[in-house]
């Protein structure tokens, strides 16, 4: 699960779930220049495949440790062998952004956790099984067509968004992780801003800017 760039802003609340995601597509690379209409399009579709996704056990090793914050990262799936790398120095802090922005009634105490581990079974899922496949169907993208044949394409991002709403869904949360990952951008970039001497004040922790993962 990665802390998304993004802009600082008085309510970050006040763009919806599916706005964050049009908002994630449209930051990924080959989709600059993609008509928003088709992009939100595709956020909808991959908002609904995840929280359509049945329970999925997380069945990787699951290793806990510092450097999140460094990494710009809540949590990580790696694949040989299977392991979720989750980052408390990430969590600790997120857990005190729902605390700062009044945000405890979307995430419940322990829910931060909760939702990366689920996040990541997810990624686990769709890179082992053929949930792959199936996301690509529901976005109806298409990559190759020839008479009746049609070759489902590939959407970068949109595993990223099918993830967070499987996580809000199946964790009970009032509101996607995406929203959460925007605040914990926000506190970057302000802690960047003032670090350099563009802004005044100071923030409760050192965050960096973030890294894609998978």
């Amino acid at each position: 699960m990665t802390v998304k760039n993004a802009p600082v802003r008085a309510d970050l609340a006040a763009t919806d779930d599916i706005g964050w995601a049009v908002r994630l597509l449209a930051a990924t690379p080959t989709h600059e220049h993609r008509d928003p209409d088709l992009l939100r399009r595709w956020a909808r579709a991959a908002d609904a495949f995840g929280s359509a996704l049945a329970p999925v056990a997380c069945e990787a090793r699951i290793v806990e440790r510092d450097g999140g914050l460094e990494l710009g990262l809540l949590a990580r799936y790696t694949s040989r062998p299977p392991t979720v790398e989750l980052y408390t120095d990430t969590v600790e802090l997120a857990e005190r952004v729902v605390d700062a922005r009044g945000w405890r009634h979307w995430y419940p105490p322990g829910s931060v956790r909760a939702a990366a581990l689920a996040h990541e079974a997810v990624h686990a899922h769709l890179h082992h099984g053929p949930a792959k496949a199936a996301l690509k169907r529901a976005l109806g993208h298409s990559a190759l067509r020839l008479g009746r044949l049609r070759v489902a394409g590939h959407v970068a991002g949109a595993e990223e968004v099918a993830a967070h709403a499987y996580a809000r869904t199946v964790c009970g949360l009032g509101r996607s992780p995406l929203l959460l990952t925007a605040a914990l951008a926000a506190e970057s970039e302000t802690e960047t801003e003032t670090e350099s001497g563009s802004a005044t004040g100071s923030t409760s922790s050192p965050a960096r800017d973030a890294r894609r993962e998978n």
